[in-house]
């Protein structure tokens, strides 16, 4: 039987790249020629019939509903008490699953745009070469949380006619329009005519509250910012790195899956984008998947004898069991290599083989897989944790000098430079004294001193899945938390949250059901927000510890914004650690140690941590 198979985009070439550049979206859109042809072939997927094989629709639909069979990929669910969707959330596939997903796409799209370059009149050599070029843009939300214009806001977009001239057309990237909506889409989305990012209401006339989602975004930026690089700093295995289940490897720091999941429910408020099943409707999830896909590169090339290991199905898929083993050679289902098989997460390891890549690797040496290691980190510390060598975050350093006005600003110079910054870094000259690790308030050591330790404060999140009903998020605070829940993700006291993906119809779910004791981890790092608001001038735990006994609060908020009382979330445990950074020689990024857990900060407090030292 004939099979569509997935080969990805394929032609095309980026000066000093082994395949053409997917690009960043706020640098896509400036890219005339490609950015025409994607906005046309977007539409072009968008209005047909959605019973086509690589319609948006159907397309979108391999992610979860309608649960029906993509291209004759298991006619049936193999096990109807699991998620009947194909994506492998929960599981160590997760990263891998989405690649061939989004070449799938990309492929789909740069066919209908070189059909669509045909048709110019004029300059037709330079459609043709955008044509091949075109691969699909990706949204960095580590470094900017809100997307641009073009991606959330504006109704018409201008692209490039067929005759040369600069036209008004409608943006397909802000909403998808079902044509019809699918019977089998459960309250509210049955109502809505097309897809809604923070909609006013469940109502069939909600509107959409862009405004609230902006600001929902930027309040999340140092969160998500800190949370990326200390994913792709101090994160070393699989399991640890590919998905929300608890096993951190020791890292005190977040899953990709779990980042992931906190982006969907930021962007979707209560629309589609925050549930599972009805996600990849939404245009914007295309972007959100390519930058996870980048993650992944990041990482890989940050720990290149690292790849798929073994581990559980958890909720399983249509075409695999729940609670099944895993691994790389497990099939990608249902995107097809050939007629007779699917693509396995031992062949998507390398993306120029695949027919992209990212700007990040320009000009290196992929067969050198140290050199490209050690440029990488270099890009990893430049894009998200800033210049690694002696810096202050800039709110760290505000507080120091809140503390020390009467003394002059200090200083780090290259040679001395020490640690590693979270959030927007401001580089020092060198301290005639340096500031001792015990006393820095920014996790700034001096690299003549390289065993000073500079404490890491993170706050551990564990919770049920299915407990509250739908997609919800754990949101962290330092100070007083607002009365008006409205409030809370826009507060100055917001530090960060923990974010649970799930699906919001468990009528439709069984695995909502059967696996109602399936616990998710998810971590909030506190530092920038302890120097922001403590005024302690230390990260020192003698000091921090009764600081965040006092100062630390936590509340539970679904993703359409409706309270979920701390008393309803029996499973919810918050726990604090502690973990020494040390700055070693010849070391890219920080070294973490043993962390340790201060039970006492949350214990005897409703979803504070079970122990009590």
């Amino acid at each position: 039987m004939s099979r569509f198979i997935i080969t990805g985009a394929v032609g095309g070439s980026t000066q000093g790249a082994q395949a053409p550049n997917r690009l960043e979206i706020n640098d896509f859109v400036k890219v005339e020629d490609q950015w025409s042809l994607y906005v046309q072939a977007l539409h072009a997927i968008s209005t047909i019939s959605q019973s086509d094989l690589t319609s948006f629709f159907q397309i979108g639909g391999i992610h979860g509903l309608p649960y029906v069979p993509w291209d004759g990929s298991g006619e049936q669910p193999v096990s109807t008490q699991g998620w009947e969707g194909y994506c492998t959330h929960g599981s160590v596939l997760f990263p891998t699953w989405h690649r061939p997903y989004m070449m799938l796409y990309e492929q789909v799209l740069q066919s209908h745009a070189k059909d669509i370059a045909k048709k110019y009149t004029v300059d037709q050599g330079r459609w043709a070469q955008a044509a091949a070029n075109l691969r699909q843009p990706y949204w960095d939300w580590a470094s900017n949380a809100v997307p641009p214009p073009e991606v959330i806001s504006e109704q018409q977009v201008t692209i490039v006619g067929f005759d040369g001239k600069k036209v008004k057309v409608d943006n397909p990237l802000i909403r998808y329009k079902f044509h019809p909506i699918d019977p089998s889409f459960p309250s509210p989305y049955s109502g809505w005519q097309t897809t809604l990012r923070h909609p006013t209401s469940s109502s069939p006339d909600a509107k959409e509250d862009i405004n609230q989602m902006k600001s929902v975004l930027q309040s999340a930026q140092s969160d998500i910012t800190t949370k990326i690089y200390n994913l792709l700093t101090r994160v070393h295995t699989w399991p640890a790195f590919s998905n929300h289940t608890p096993d951190d490897g020791g890292s005190s720091s977040n899953s990709l899956e779990a980042i992931h999941d906190g982006i969907h429910n930021d962007v979707g408020g209560g629309g589609q984008m925050a549930d599972p099943s009805v996600a990849g409707f939404d245009p914007i999830f295309f972007l959100h998947h390519a930058n996870v896909d980048r993650m992944l590169a990041l990482w890989a090339a940050l720990n290149p004898s690292v790849w798929v290991t073994s581990g559980s199905a958890e909720d399983g898929t249509w075409t695999i069991p729940p609670n099944s083993t895993l691994d790389k050679t497990t099939a990608l289902t249902p995107f097809w290599d050939s007629s007779a098989g699917y693509w396995a997460s031992n062949e998507v390891n390398i993306t120029s083989k695949l027919g992209y890549s990212y700007p990040e690797f320009n000009g290196l040496d992929m067969g050198n897989p140290s050199a490209v290691r050690t440029a990488i980190a270099r890009t990893v510390n430049r894009l998200y944790g800033g210049p690694i060598m002696g810096t202050f975050s800039s709110a760290a350093l505000s507080s120091h000098q809140a503390l020390h006005e009467h003394k002059a600003a200090p200083e780090i110079s290259d040679e001395g430079r020490g640690a590693v910054a979270t959030g927007d870094a401001v580089p020092l000259e060198r301290h005639d004294s340096p500031v001792r690790a015990d006393q820095a308030p920014s996790g700034a050591a001096s690299a003549h001193q390289p065993n000073n330790v500079i404490w890491d404060w993170t706050a551990r999140i564990h919770v049920k899945k299915y407990e509250v009903g739908g997609s919800f998020s754990v949101l962290l605070f330092l100070g007083n938390v607002s009365e008006d829940p409205h409030a809370w993700r826009t507060s100055p006291n917001f530090v960060g949250a923990h974010h649970a993906f799930v699906n919001s119809s468990p009528g439709h779910c069984a695995n909502c059901r059967r696996q109602h004791e399936l616990v998710v981890e998810g971590f909030v790092h506190l530092n920038e927000a302890i120097a922001k608001h403590s005024n302690l001038g230390t990260f020192a735990p003698d000091a921090v510890r009764p600081y965040l006994k006092r100062e630390l609060h936590w509340r539970v908020q679904k993703a359409n914004g409706e309270v979920v009382p701390l008393e309803d979330v029996k499973s919810l445990e918050v726990t604090v650690i502690a973990t020494p950074l040390t700055l070693e020689p010849g070391e890219e990024f920080p070294v973490p140690g043993e962390g340790v857990h201060h039970h006492d900060i949350t214990h005897g407090r409703q979803g504070g941590s079970r122990h009590s030292a």
